[in-house]
């Protein structure tokens, strides 16, 4: 009697390489973990495991996280059937996070997805296999911590001593050999921003003057070499910026200040002068806010990053409430948000009634001011079809628990449910479309997206419009229905 074939599996290899480091080389550490995960595959060949084409390489990212783009695509090819078996060289290449790779694991058993470490041999279908996994991965996760404990003590030691650590070097130094030096132009230039926001003593006013002026910050290189450049200040930037002791020659570490081994190029005076009237000025804004009605001020973004200010129009004797982009009011709509102006009471109204029902309230029960919101929220972003909110754990004893599990759009937006600790967050999608195009030029789909429109499409837009109202004029006036008069009796 012929023995049956075996089934064929689908076997999708994962590499990972933490650092960068030799991966330029033409024979590195991914290949190296491919070639061993390729030779256990053709070995398994009379189980009917063959390769997929396709690769899952993520060079020079850490496995703290699930945040890699080859490890993304991974779970939607299991979604979707075309993968059967994933085969790593080590358990530590998936993730070292124990709670990442429950959730690995549970997507890969939902679709009857096995999963091969080429160097440990277990089976995860099995309670000895699962129990075996986490053993590993609790190692695994120990040394990333220890790792982790080393360096930050490391960090701490070098800062003590007044040590540049690395990064970005601030605007008026270079990197130079591992080292920290004075770029005397820029220096210059830091010296001016400083003066200027004594003299202004207002943020946004000196990031204005300085975009009138052309004066553009210094450009930024990420670890990943990608090179970030803006075209003018931003208030951000700025206030980060006029509250950097590294300007007076010191370190701060932890909220202690430490004498810094590079070379001061603000003189103190000048600093500590900045430094009250930003106070002056925080204290002016914070009275401001608690005097608004604007329950939203400083919790509020839009989907760029940029934080949502109060504002107001009065059209015929109305005032009219709004949320503006930072970006928008500083004359940089480029850069602004996907909605940039949103009407006050209408985005206040989505907040608390999610609130609200988070925190399983009746209406009438309490009144929902800025104090209350501000307890509740850590922040709202505003995007195209829904605002995306954190809100705060509320686990006092007489305070109201947050309800992780409610559904706030019918079920589809269901909240994870987790269980948040003391002064954690969890996120929230509101369902949310603005009830007038707050961006001239930009036309909003049914379903939320967004078109911006040139000049030349906006004049076709509008030549069309025209042509329609006059094919409307031009049709024959409808005649009244004629009214019959009444019968007489004869």
């Amino acid at each position: 009697m012929k023995t049956p074939s075996p089934k064929s599996q689908r076997c999708a290899i994962y590499t990972r390489k933490s650092t960068e480091h030799n991966l330029d080389l033409a024979f590195n550490s991914l290949d190296a973990q491919r070639e061993a995960c390729e030779a256990y595959v053709k070995s398994q060949a009379h189980e009917g495991w063959r390769l997929v084409p396709d690769r899952f390489d993520d060079g020079g990212l850490s496995g703290a996280s699930l945040e890699r783009p080859a490890l993304q695509s991974l779970p939607d090819l299991v979604r979707a059937k075309c993968v059967d078996v994933i085969v790593v060289y080590k358990v530590d290449r998936l993730t070292r996070s124990l709670a990442d790779f429950a959730k690995l694991v549970e997507v890969f058993d939902e679709h009857g997805v096995s999963f091969v470490s080429v160097t440990q041999s277990f089976n995860t279908t099995s309670s000895m296999g699962r129990l075996t996994l986490n053993v590993l991965l609790s190692f695994a996760q120990f040394e990333r911590e220890v790792i982790g404990e080393r360096v930050r003590d490391k960090i701490a030691a070098s800062k003590r001593k007044g040590m540049w650590m690395g990064g970005n070097a601030p605007l008026g130094y270079r990197s130079e050999n591992k080292k920290i030096v004075v770029v005397p132009q820029d220096a210059e230039l830091a010296r001016k921003i400083f003066a200027d926001y004594l003299r202004i003593g207002s943020l946004g006013r000196l990031a204005a003057a300085l975009a009138k002026e052309g004066v553009t910050p210094k450009r930024r290189q990420l670890s990943n070499g990608r090179i970030i450049e803006t075209d003018r200040f931003s208030v951000g930037a700025l206030a980060q910026m006029l509250k950097n002791r590294f300007y007076v020659g010191e370190v701060v570490y932890r909220g202690e200040v430490f004498l810094a081994q590079h070379e001061g190029i603000i003189d103190k005076e000048l600093f500590e002068a900045v430094q009250e009237k930003l106070a002056e000025g925080a204290v002016a804004r914070q009275k401001a806010r608690a005097k608004s009605a604007a329950i939203l001020a400083g919790l509020l973004f839009d989907d760029r990053g940029h934080a949502m200010s109060p504002s107001y129009a009065i059209k015929k004797g109305v005032r009219y409430r709004y949320y503006v982009s930072q970006a928008l009011l500083q004359g940089d709509k480029t850069n602004a948000g996907s909605v940039p102006r949103v009407s006050a009471p209408e985005v206040e109204e989505l907040i608390r009634t999610a609130l609200r029902r988070v925190l399983k309230l009746a209406d009438d029960e309490i009144i929902m001011d800025k104090a209350f919101v501000g307890a509740h929220i850590a922040k709202a972003v505003v995007g195209l079809d829904r605002i995306e909110a954190e809100f705060y754990d509320s686990s006092d004893g007489g305070a109201a628990k947050l309800d992780a599990s409610v559904e706030l759009d019918g079920g589809s937006d269901a909240v994870e449910p987790i269980v948040p600790s003391r002064r954690e967050t969890i996120k929230i999608s509101i369902p949310f479309a603005p009830v007038k195009n707050p961006r001239k030029g930009v036309v909003y789909a049914p379903g939320g997206e967004a078109k911006q429109l040139d000049a030349e499409a906006c004049e076709q837009l509008l030549k069309s419009i025209a042509r329609a109202a006059g094919w409307r004029r031009s049709l024959p006036a409808k005649s009244p229905p004629s009214k019959r008069s009444p019968r007489r009796k004869t």
